[in-house]
């Protein structure tokens, strides 16, 4: 089950790489700037954002296997589109539509996952989702970059069709026909139109704040009603019964501190793949091919992480691999600051490696340790709370890397942009990254002992 799941997380990961690794042909061809296309990455991320909150709903409404299968072909259909697009508006919209698809693959897959697997075995199970998910990082960049370099951009967008039938018939046979679980009849509509004006808004806001074409007035008025309508929607949340968000989950300590450490890593993770690619491209001189064939190694150290990460969480507890593993994660980041067209190849290579283990390592504890003071009847809320404010902190990373670049680049003056410009950025975005290795040390050391064989069985 969990290999077929992850036919959906191959897909998406495989995209999100082939697109950051393309991102300057795909801006040359329709007729814009690379910075500008940052909102395409953007739109992605707020369309998970708005629409994984009812991922839950929907699957306890209308079964796992069915959202699953209809939210596969969506994800295909904005595929196609995106191939077919020829400015940047049509090409953020069709990326929106992926991004509708994407938000009922991956949090379906996760809770499908979550309510079946004992807890003292979910480190395992995630581990086992994420391999072959992994396998798109690996081949997505030389894969990518290859097409791009030497055929055309648009086939990188073709290839998911492909992936999606199979994934489709996959599920047939691998994931039960479960039947339908308790659920509200009706979905929390206020809920859904505030959460998702509110994250929508904001998320545009913050991209528009740096994008040349748009004066930044624009974005800081969005940004302001986006929050705006966030505080309404906590209030709507604590009042209502059945509320699309369950904000009084915070009250976990365990919980609260997965999501608010996991948002300052995120935001630092998010803009990785939009500066270094573009780096490696603009400043180094490399064609997307070239760069593909760099950014795909810290994949590599990532799948070799999933072998030893149950063992390592069941030995050493979650605190101190988790702080760990942020620490040298947004050292990775630091680092990126500090490459050069100087620098060894071999060296970039083998610190890329060793730093994408170590956010493997996070990811498969953190995607379990999110669970480990949630009853079992909260698990959905849960999933989609960690879910939709994660995706969220990508959106805004991608925004915070772009945005640092674009104000370091008006402040130095005209001209293209410079080494020293994206040296800045990735100084800004580890800083930033580093919150979390501060908020994971504050943990108690028995911190999610209920998912090792030896914290007390099933929960």
């Amino acid at each position: 089950m969990p290999l077929v799941l992850a036919t959906a997380l191959f897909m998406e990961n495989m995209d999100s790489t082939v697109i950051a690794t393309s991102l300057a042909a795909i801006a040359a061809d329709i007729g814009t700037d690379p910075i500008s296309l940052k909102l395409a990455l953007t739109s992605y991320l707020v369309a998970l954002a708005i629409f994984i909150p009812v991922s839950s709903w929907m699957a306890d409404r209308f079964g796992a296997r069915n959202v699953f299968r209809v939210a596969m072909l969506v994800f295909m259909f904005g595929s196609i589109a995106c191939a077919l697009s020829s400015s940047l508006l049509q090409f953020v919209g069709a990326r929106f539509v992926q991004g509708m698809g994407g938000a009922m693959m991956g949090p379906v897959a996760r809770l499908v996952l979550v309510r079946a697997t004992p807890r003292h075995r979910l480190v395992d199970a995630m581990a086992w989702l994420t391999i072959p998910a992994l396998i798109g990082p690996i081949v997505g960049p030389p894969f990518g970059g290859f097409l791009t370099t030497y055929f055309s951009w648009h086939w990188i967008f073709i290839i998911n069709v492909p992936i999606g039938i199979l994934g489709i018939v996959l599920v047939g046979f691998a994931l039960p026909n479960t039947p339908t679980r308790s659920a509200p009849r009706q979905i929390d509509r206020k809920g859904f139109v505030l959460a998702g004006s509110a994250f929508a808004l904001f998320a545009f806001g913050c991209s528009v704040m740096s994008l040349p074409a748009l004066p930044p007035v624009i974005g800081a008025v969005a940004a302001a009603i986006g929050i705006g309508i966030g505080a309404i929607y906590v209030r709507h949340a604590l009042s209502t019964e059945y509320p699309l968000l369950d904000l009084r989950l915070l009250r976990l300590p365990v919980f609260r501190i997965s999501v608010v450490a996991g948002t300052f890593f995120r935001l630092g993770q998010g803009a990785v793949p939009f500066l270094f690619p573009l780096m490696l491209q603009l400043s180094f001189g490399m064609s997307p091919f070239e760069s593909g064939m760099i950014t795909f190694v810290s994949a590599i150290g990532a799948l070799i992480a999933k072998f030893v990460c149950n063992w390592l969480f069941a030995r050493f507890g979650f605190k101190y691999p988790l702080v760990l593993a942020t620490a040298i994660s947004c050292l990775g980041i630091l680092a990126m600051g500090l490459y050069t067209p100087a620098t060894p190849l071999p060296l970039m290579l083998g610190i890329l490696t060793f730093v994408g283990f170590w956010q493997s390592v996070f990811w498969t504890g953190s995607n379990a340790f999110v669970f480990a003071d949630v009853e079992d009847k909260d698990a959905g809320q849960a999933n989609v709370i960690s879910q939709v404010w994660g995706q969220l902190m990508f959106a805004m990373g991608v925004a915070l890397g772009g945005g640092t670049l674009e104000l370091v680049h008006r402040m130095r003056g005209e001209g293209p942009l410079v080494l020293a410009d994206f040296q800045t950025a990735f100084f800004v975005v580890t800083a930033v990254g580093a919150i979390a290795t501060v908020l994971f040390l504050r943990l108690p050391n028995n911190a999610g002992h209920q998912l090792t064989r030896g914290g007390g069985g099933e929960h």
